[in-house]
């Protein structure tokens, strides 16, 4: 981050955390002070217990003690409900955020629209109560248990001082061997689970042709470069992690070693027993150091995912409240449009061009790759035009709050694809369910008979992603949720592709309908069944406009154009 630019939307969350982190700074300061309790108590034991030999005495520091640990272990459990009522305010603050970030992403085809931001968001939350960075809010009592080892000498003071710079020199090159294959380990490991979950999502496919131990191998070579990645790095933490723990053991030694030297010289203060609190305050100096080092994977593992989600918030930042607007009545206006998919400069569209009143129906029809399902896209604000616009009632579709507007949008894509739940609900979109138009949207496509001879009726479960019912009432299902609650506009992209005339006939009836009541109607479609209800018709090739207007002027201007090709092919012929 430059040092004008403003701080990060993720940044800015974690500093709003501030008064849980300040908090559980204090109880760290008070549980790293009460640690000393036990070393009190043996300091006291022999100055005075032994001295006096007074069982009173003995008792009540007992008591003493026993009350300080007690103390200490509230604390640490306060210290830790505090870390996880953190952990609580972030998910407040950001989970909606993150979910909704998942979803823009996967609109815009972003690779990082899967799964991984949510676990990335976990790894960043679960990280406010990890060890580390408790270690991390203990640091500054060893600074007092420095001062006080400087107290008892000078010398064991800077002994200690040493041999926390070289504890943070193995910290140091913990970080510089691990901090590069673990990187990749992660980075393979979201291959892998992006690779596993394309492979899930095309198990019929894999399953029919027999691909499963191909696809079966290339995971296994995923898999097993994340898992060399990760051996590479672990080794590498495992070495540094011995090495600390060694230095944290042999100063505790050569502190007590040197107190003795220096007792013996008549340089310690405190007398004999101090050389022994030396030795314990030393270790308690290196504790934060060495439970870093050990725990250096996790800093390692968060800071990643810090970065990873930290670019995607800031790559899909929040989209600025918009001034309410009216309820639409359906007149569309595409002027001039080009389009390309998401994350490509390859246009779709290039110039399309169309006008439809309110109630008007108009069909599209062209080609396989001529923009039909590229120009639903942009009708229904999923994606952006390049140039030109996409107005409905004078209004900019793409920037509409699709909350406000879409209950008054109704759109069926070419891939239907029903949520987990009931049919009902499907139906409803989810939200509150009204029975009477839940019903009314089922009769509309013929549906409602059909539901009724189900065992549960409305409230039969359509399966994951619908796969209790077949692919006709699903295309019949997702068409009684498009026109759900009578929106003022409707895109059909493929509305009749897995329907039999009977559900032809359903569907034509209900879009005559609802335009003679004022619905704007868009259907794309290779069929002709829904050309008897159609008022405009537009002509797609290579994504551009190669007739529109009234349904009967284009179905003319197609005849006579199939005329010509006719006569010129006989004329080359007869040539």
């Amino acid at each position: 981050m430059s040092r004008n630019a403003p701080p990060s939307e993720l940044y800015q969350a974690l500093v709003g955390l501030k008064p849980f982190f300040k908090r559980a700074a204090g109880f760290s300061l008070v549980t790293s002070l009460l640690v000393l309790a036990p070393t009190v108590y043996m300091l006291e034991v022999y100055d005075r217990v032994v001295n006096s030999r007074s069982h009173m005495t003995l008792a009540m520091l007992t008591v003493m003690v026993l009350g300080a640990v007690a103390l200490m272990e509230v604390l640490e459990w306060v210290r830790a409900e505090v870390l996880h009522e953190a952990s609580l305010d972030l998910d407040k603050r950001l989970s909606a955020r993150v979910f909704n970030v998942i979803f823009a992403a996967n609109l815009k085809r972003l690779p990082c629209g899967g799964i991984q931001p949510m676990q990335d968001f976990k790894s960043v939350r679960d990280f406010l109560g990890s060890p580390v960075l408790t270690a991390c809010m203990d640091a500054p009592a060893s600074l007092v248990f420095l001062v006080l080892i400087f107290a008892i000498s000078p010398v064991l003071g800077w002994s200690a001082v040493v041999a926390a710079v070289v504890q943070t020199f193995v910290g140091w090159l913990n970080e510089r061997s691990t901090q590069p294959p673990l990187t990749d380990a992660n980075r393979a490991a979201v291959a892998a689970q992006q690779y596993a979950d394309g492979t899930l999502r095309n198990a019929q496919v894999i399953e029919s042709m027999g691909m499963l131990r191909s696809v079966h191998d290339r995971w296994m070579g995923k898999q097993r470069d994340f898992l060399a990645l990760q051996a590479t790095a672990s080794d590498h933490a495992g070495f540094y992690q011995a090495i600390s723990k060694f230095v944290q053991n042999v100063v505790g030694s050569l502190l007590l070693g040197l107190g003795a030297w220096l007792l013996l010289r008549n340089e310690l203060n405190g007398g004999a027993s101090y050389m022994i609190v030396a030795s314990i305050l030393g270790g308690r100096v290196l504790a934060p150091l060495v439970q870093v080092v050990g725990q250096w994977q996790a800093v390692v593992n968060v800071r990643g995912a810090y970065a990873r989600l930290d670019g995607l918030l800031a790559t899909v930042p929040k989209s600025a409240a918009g001034m309410p607007l009216p309820q639409p009545r359906g007149m569309v206006i595409v002027d001039n449009v080009m389009a390309a998919a998401p994350g490509t400069q390859q246009p779709i569209l290039k110039g399309v061009s169309l006008g439809l009143s309110p109630g008007e129906v108009l069909v599209v029809v062209g080609p396989s790759a001529s923009g039909k399902t590229t120009l639903a896209r942009l009708l229904v604000g999923l994606w952006p035009a390049s140039n030109g616009k996409v107005r409905l009632d004078g209004a900019d579709v793409f920037t509409w709050n699709k909350q406000e507007l879409g209950p008054h949008v109704g759109y069926l894509p070419q891939g239907v694809e029903l949520l987990e739940g009931s049919i009902a609900d499907n139906i409803a979109r989810f939200g509150v369910l009204d029975q009477e138009k839940v019903e009314a949207a089922a009769r509309a496509v013929g549906l409602h008979d059909f539901i009724m001879g189900l065992p549960q009726g409305y409230n039969q479960a359509v399966g994951r992603e619908g796969a209790m019912l077949s692919g006709g009432q699903r295309q019949r299902v997702a068409l009684a949720r498009a026109l759900y609650g009578n929106p003022r506009f409707v895109v059909l992209d493929e509305p009749n592709s897995s329907l039999d005339e009977e559900g032809d006939a359903a569907l034509a009836n209900a879009i005559a309908q609802l335009a003679a009541s004022g619905t704007t109607f868009v259907v794309m479609t290779h069929r002709t069944s829904v050309l008897g209800v159609a008022d405009k018709m537009l002509v797609l090739r290579d994504g551009q406009n190669q007739f529109f207007g009234p349904r009967d002027d284009v179905l003319k201007a197609l005849s006579d154009a199939a005329a010509k090709a006719r006569s010129a092919q006989l004329a080359t012929t007869v040539a």
